[in-house]
């Protein structure tokens, strides 16, 4: 089965957390602390596998998430790292995050790695809390969080050109009669219900890989037929082969055909139009072919060349073939996604609001609720366990203004606080 489109879930490893504990050494009087840092917790990589060619590997594992970061350990001993969790991806993967779009990755280059989610850094021990007025802390931090996300992968197939065209036109044919695929062929529409990939050889040392894709249908870039969910893979080709059956077998108009299916590719993307396009007049051993194809040139204009080929007979495909290796050499890549053109000795800036560090409301029970990604961050990387922490944590929220903003909002000696699922009474 095919797979190019699926939706994961990613979380980095913890951080291990730090330690509380004291050097206790005989004729060693006073040791002090000596607590060690928690390590780091393993990162989630990203890394192109050529072996791959689908996301099938996705479709029953969409959970991936790193190790945790080993705790610290007396003696001022740093707790070890945790390994990475390298996840294999088949060339030509887009990571985008599932909520926004944005573009986090894009993998086209085998064995290229890309982190997708961090690992949270270890928790500090009480040796790191030690100062000249509170030299024996009893205080350690717990690990930090990793970083986790809902991503989507996208599978846009590599290949420098890729044929379109309505179904049984000959796309799965001639890739056929020019590559060593075998592409499976019949005579009914949507034959092909995947992608095909061929490897075309030129002359000694020379070759390019050309895709075949479902064929497509009027509505296509608004998903009728297979076209929409395929067109995605024709994005990173530098060159487009429209095969237009010549011959009317299906009793459509070649020229019709030909402005149709140009419409569908810039509805999808406009920036399809920009690409090198090479027209083929497939099935020209077929009665009425000819005729077809001087009524076509006629309506196309001088502008557009057209290259008759039958598959059938290979007449034609050495022409055809050099002509597509020939716009391939003089083709730059075209980026997936626009780059922002900015001068180098430039700089931009922009006034942006101040992210708010907490927010404070008030749950149906009355009880005053603090929210926040730095809040919730101190309150997950405090250890409660010990006073000393819990009273580092009250003092930092105090420095947050949290106290102040509290107060406006009419809190008393008494009421409960709650930071995520912990409830604290407010006294000033």
């Amino acid at each position: 089965m095919f797979v190019d489109l699926v939706k994961i879930y990613v979380k980095g490893g913890d951080g291990g957390n730090g330690m509380v504990a004291f050097r206790r050494e005989k004729y060693v009087p006073d040791g002090g602390p000596a607590g060690g840092d928690g390590g780091k917790g393993g990162d989630v990589i990203f890394q192109v596998n050529e072996g791959l060619r689908t996301l099938m590997d996705f479709r029953y594992k969409r959970h991936f998430k790193g190790d945790k970061g080993e705790n610290g350990r007396p003696k001022n001993q740093h707790g070890k790292n945790a390994s990475p969790l390298v996840v294999q991806v088949p060339p030509g993967t887009l990571v985008k995050e599932a909520e926004t779009g944005k573009v986090i990755a894009d993998l086209t280059q085998n064995g290229q790695r890309a982190v997708i989610a961090a690992g949270g850094r270890g928790g500090r021990g009480n040796s790191r809390f030690s100062t000249a007025a509170n030299p024996a802390p009893y205080i350690s931090e717990n690990g930090e969080p990793g970083q986790e996300r809902e991503i989507q992968l996208e599978l846009k197939l590599l290949a420098d050109a890729g044929m379109v065209g309505f179904p049984s036109v000959g796309k799965s044919t001639l890739l056929a009669a020019v590559t060593s695929a075998k592409p499976k062929i019949a005579a009914y529409h949507f034959t092909t219900l995947v992608p095909n990939l061929g490897v075309v050889a030129v002359d000694e040392g020379e070759s390019f890989v050309l895709a075949d894709l479902p064929g497509l249908i009027e509505g296509a870039s608004q998903g009728a037929g297979l076209g929409y969910q395929f067109l995605r893979h024709i994005e990173r080709t530098r060159v487009i082969v429209h095969i237009v059956d010549m011959s009317g077998s299906e009793g459509r108009d070649p020229y019709e055909d030909y402005l149709k299916i140009n419409e569908e590719l810039k509805n999808y993307q406009l920036r399809l139009s920009e690409r090198p396009q090479i027209v083929v007049a497939s099935k020209m051993d077929l009665p009425g072919a000819q005729e077809n194809l001087d009524v076509f040139r006629k309506k196309a204009g001088a502008d557009v060349p057209v290259f008759p080929v039958s598959a059938v007979t290979h007449e034609g495909l050495k022409p055809l073939v050099a002509q597509i290796n020939e716009r391939l050499k003089n083709t730059p890549y075209f980026p997936l996604d626009p780059v922002e053109e900015r001068s180098d000795d430039k700089a931009v800036y922009r006034f942006e609001d101040a992210e708010e560090t907490f927010h404070i409301t008030r749950g149906s029970d009355g009880v005053f609720e603090v929210s926040g990604p730095k809040v919730e961050l101190l309150f997950k990387m405090t250890n409660f366990h010990h006073d000393e922490a819990v009273r580092r944590f009250a003092r930092q929220l105090r420095s947050m203004g949290v106290d102040e903003a509290l107060r406006k909002r009419g809190v008393a000696d008494g009421d409960t606080v709650r930071v995520m699922d912990f409830e604290f009474e407010y006294t000033t």
